[in-house]
């Protein structure tokens, strides 16, 4: 028996380094911050402002990324075409880039003298150091979180539910619609989860191509950077302020109907 309790007893020391490693962090920021504390930094205006502009532009930059994204996913996972590997590739490699180089790549896509820069001035579209730019470096950075969950939600999918919903007369879109999505509603609700997440949390794209002005472009990442050299128990609420939202974004996630995507089956 101690022969074999090696094993299980290794597993659960390396659980409890990860936990330890994971937690910690987070449990020293709440440590460190009184509940007053917390309020009071509700009532600064610049965390107001700051908190306000993080949740209006995450949550259209999301909408943006379900609306486009959940079709494109759609097609990633039910079609077979040349190039798709590479095209697949290029969807996921803002995954890995470096947030300082997301920020160049932006400036030098969609900046005065980028690649698009004319083609947006003659539209009157202004993107740099605007509101409009931390939506699209949000939506740049946290896309591929839910392209990739969405993508496998919908390869995870019974093909013959989608072939009997054609036989019984629905057209590809009607079976997209009601069969396909509500079938993968759990994989795409938890690709929701990791993108809104990583939107919240952005920081250095959405520094290098919209700049940090209050009420305009600065998020609360930006705000804890900004008050974390001058003011730095404010900078503990307000970041604890952020993990109370991320926690409930994600709480909120696993109990949907369906959540078991997010915390596997135990056995």
């Amino acid at each position: 028996m101690s022969t074999r309790a090696w094993f299980p007893a290794l597993l659960g020391a390396a659980l409890a380094v990860t936990l330890a490693f994971l937690v910690l962090p987070i449990v020293a920021i709440f440590t460190h911050t009184a509940p007053g504390q917390l309020i009071s930094s509700l009532g600064d205006p610049a965390a107001t402002d700051a908190l306000k502009l993080s949740l209006e532009t995450t949550s259209i930059a999301v909408a943006v990324i379900i609306v486009v994204g959940t079709p494109a996913a759609y097609l990633l996972a039910t079609r077979s075409f040349r190039g798709r590997s590479f095209v697949i590739t290029l969807v996921e490699l803002p995954l890995v880039l470096p947030p300082a180089v997301a920020g160049i790549a932006l400036l030098a896509a969609l900046g005065p003298d980028g690649i698009l820069g004319g083609v947006l001035k003659d539209a009157h579209i202004e993107l740099v150091l605007q509101t409009a730019g931390v939506v699209v470096a949000l939506i740049f950075v946290s896309a591929p979180f839910y392209l990739r969950q969405a993508q496998s939600a919908f390869e995870a999918v019974d093909w013959s539910l989608i072939e009997a919903s054609r036989t019984l007369g629905s057209s590809e879109a009607a079976s997209f619609a009601r069969v396909a999505i509500p079938v993968a509603r759990p994989g795409l609700l938890a690709g929701l989860a990791l993108a809104w997440g990583r939107a919240l949390g952005e920081f250095g794209a959405t520094l290098m191509f919209a700049g940090s002005f209050r009420g305009i472009t600065q998020t609360v990442p930006l705000a804890i950077y900004d008050q974390f050299a001058t003011d730095f128990p404010a900078a503990l609420a307000l970041s604890a302020i952020l993990v109370i939202v991320s926690g409930a974004l994600l709480l909120a996630v696993k109990l949907a109907p369906g959540h078991a995507v997010l915390g596997g089956a135990a056995r």
